[in-house]
C-alpha cells in the first residue's frame, strides 16, 4: 500500500439531507488494485459515501478524482454550465466506477446473458454480437456460465448477485464499489457471492467494500475504514484495525460485531 499509484480520490465530501449533516468533509485516496473495507455502524454514512463517489448523489462540498481527473465536484452545480459538465462527466463515470448494490435490480424480463449484455450495448455502444461474447466471458468468471438463459425469477439471491457483478464488470471499470451486497442473502448464499470478490481482488480489481462481513475483511482488505456519524475516525491495516484499534469508538463497534 502507497506504493501504487492513486487511481480514486475522496476530497473533503460533504452531504447533506435537509437539516441532517450525513457527510462531514470525508477524504479518502484509494491505489491501483487496492481492496478498500469501509465499516462502520448503521446510519454511519458508509452507502452514501459510495453513492457520492459514484455521482448517484450530489454533493454539497468537496469532489471526487479518478486517475486525478475531476469526475464529481461541489461547485458545478452551482452554475448552468457547471450542471451540463458535470453531466457529461457523470456520464464518462459511468463506465470507469461500477457500483453493486445490497438489492440485485436485474431486469426481470431478460435473461442473465441479456441483464449482462444491456449496458455494453445501450451505454457503450457495442455489437449485440461483441457484447454477447463479452457478457458470457463475464457470467463464466462469476461461476454462472451454465445460467446463462436463465431469468431471475429462476435464479437464487447469490446467483442474482453473481450476476449483478457480472454486469457491472461487463462494463469494463477501473473501480468496483460494492454496498453490503450480502446483507439481503440467506446466509447460506453469502459465501458464494463473497468467493467471487476475493477472486476479483487477488486478480487486482481496485475495490471499496462497505460490509459487515468482518472475516472478509480481515483476509482480503488492504487497508479498513472504520466510519461513525459521518466522519473517518480511523483506518489503518486489517492486522491493527482488528487487534489493537486505536479509538475507543472503533473498539466499541468491534466489540459488539465480534462479540469479544
Amino acid at each position: 500500500m502507497g506504493k501504487e499509484p492513486t487511481i480514486l480520490e475522496a476530497r473533503a465530501i460533504e452531504k447533506r439531507f435537509g437539516s441532517l449533516h450525513v457527510l462531514r468533509g470525508v477524504s479518502v485516496a484509494v491505489g491501483k488494485g487496492e481492496t478498500t473495507v469501509v465499516i462502520g455502524p448503521s446510519g454511519s454514512g458508509k452507502s452514501t459515501f459510495l453513492r457520492c463517489i459514484c455521482g448517484l448523489e450530489g454533493l454539497n462540498g468537496g469532489a471526487v478524482l479518478v486517475e486525478g481527473k475531476m469526475v464529481v465536484d461541489a461547485a458545478s452545480a452551482k452554475t448552468w454550465a457547471g450542471r451540463r459538465a458535470a453531466r457529461r462527466r457523470f456520464h464518462e463515470l459511468r463506465g470507469e466506477v461500477g457500483m453493486i448494490f445490497q438489492r440485485f435490480n436485474l431486469f426481470p424480463h431478460l435473461t442473465a446473458l441479456g441483464n449482462v449484455m444491456e449496458a455494453p450495448v445501450q451505454v457503450r455502444r457495442m455489437s449485440a454480437r461483441d457484447a454477447e461474447a463479452l457478457a458470457r466471458e463475464q457470467l463464466r468468471k462469476v461461476g454462472l456460465a451454465e445460467k446463462a438463459d436463465a431469468y431471475p425469477a429462476k435464479l437464487s439471491g447469490g446467483e442474482q448477485q453473481r450476476v449483478a457483478i457480472a454486469r457491472a464488470l461487463a462494463m469494463q471499470p477501473k473501480i468496483l464499489l460494492f454496498d453490503e451486497v450480502t446483507s439481503a442473502l440467506d446466509p447460506e448464499l453469502v459465501g458464494e457471492v463473497l468467493k467471487v470478490m476475493r477472486q476479483l481482488a487477488a486478480e487486482g480489481m481496485t475495490m471499496v467494500v462497505v460490509t459487515h462481513e468482518m472475516q472478509f475483511a480481515e483476509d482480503v482488505a488492504d487497508r479498513v475504514l472504520f466510519m461513525d456519524e459521518g466522519t473517518i475516525v480511523e483506518e489503518g491495516s486489517p492486522r491493527q484495525m482488528f487487534s489493537t484499534p486505536a479509538h475507543q469508538r472503533t473498539r466499541a463497534f468491534l466489540q459488539r460485531v465480534l462479540e469479544r
